[in-house]
């Protein structure tokens, strides 16, 4: 189970840009600079992890987890992880036709991960401790909110974690660093405040969106914009049964996905994204460079596990 930190920052617009948002070959990381523990294997190529290797070190933080609680003489079961296909819902526009017929916007991912929250062994195994034990595997998992890493936003506010626990502790052993871990981690994945607004206010996104909501209404779904589905979804499929739900789910999703592919509403997006990231990330690339390098260490360390 993820540990949760004091402040959310809603993404107003997710494109599924995480891997592969840096481009090309990337930088090259110090092999002659000084030793740290938060370093990347020498000679290696800073560049972003795609979702799989995302999911090996998600997998190896939960072994991790797994043998700190043990040593805290708990029982803990590690996952689920979410695989490389949950990991595409929540994007801006759905574009890949394949895709959308096989899981149309996500709901078997939606009922898997409400299943998963109501009867994982974690939580019936600590809701069925004694109250004395239960606040003990707690402290244990979460770590004391009274001992905390803090790193402040660029967005404006704050986030903090607690320094320790068995989260903390599996993310030192991955990252290097926790606490610089989580200051870089939040400062790279926490600008998007800054710069959706910006590509919202695109015309170049605006031409592509009008030209996916002509493409929509001549295929009978008068969507004005791919988040007017988003805002509409429950509403569509209210009443229906979930077999029922996710075939009209399936059809509307190919739709979309084939229009945004008409017209390029995806490729746009995306390309956009990649423009305003990286203007906003110039004033913060030492933390860039840090996150960087720590995800790649964190992937060789989840690989040597």
């Amino acid at each position: 189970m993820r540990r949760r930190t004091s402040v959310l920052v809603p993404l107003v617009l997710l494109l599924g840009l995480t891997a592969g948002c840096g481009g090309g070959q990337g930088e090259r990381a110090d092999a002659a600079g000084p030793s740290q523990r938060g370093a990347a294997p020498p000679d290696t190529r800073l560049r972003d992890l795609t979702p799989a290797e995302e999911v090996e070190i998600d997998r190896a933080e939960d072994r991790l987890v797994l043998r700190c609680m043990e040593r805290e003489g708990f029982r803990y079961w590690p996952g689920p992880v979410a695989g490389v296909e949950e990991r595409k819902t929540g994007r801006y526009v759905v574009d890949d036709v394949d895709w959308a017929r096989r899981y149309g916007y996500g709901r078997a991912f939606d009922r898997a991960a409400e299943q998963t929250r109501r009867t994982h062994p974690n939580i019936t195994y600590a809701n069925a401790l004694p109250e004395r034990e239960r606040i003990r595997y707690s402290l244990a998992l979460d770590g004391d909110f009274d001992d905390v890493v803090t790193a402040e936003l660029p967005s404006g506010g704050t986030v903090r974690t607690p320094r320790e626990g068995c989260h903390a502790e599996a993310r030192e052993h991955l990252y290097g660093d926790h606490a610089a871990w989580f200051r870089a981690a939040k400062t790279v994945t926490s600008l998007t405040p800054l710069y959706v607004p910006l590509i919202l206010r695109d015309e170049r996104l605006t031409a592509a969106s009008d030209a996916w909501a002509r493409c929509m209404a001549k295929a009978g779904k008068p969507f004005r914009s791919p988040d007017e589905i988003r805002e509409k979804r429950d509403g569509l499929v209210q009443g229906m049964s979930d077999d029922e739900a996710q075939r009209a789910e399936v059809e509307l999703a190919v739709t979309e996905a084939e229009c945004a592919r008409e017209t390029s509403l995806g490729t746009t997006a995306r390309s956009l994204e990649r423009e305003y990231r990286a203007k906003a990330l110039a004033d913060h690339a030492g933390e860039f460079t840090a996150y960087r390098t720590m995800r790649l260490a964190a992937l060789s360390r989840a690989r040597d596990l």
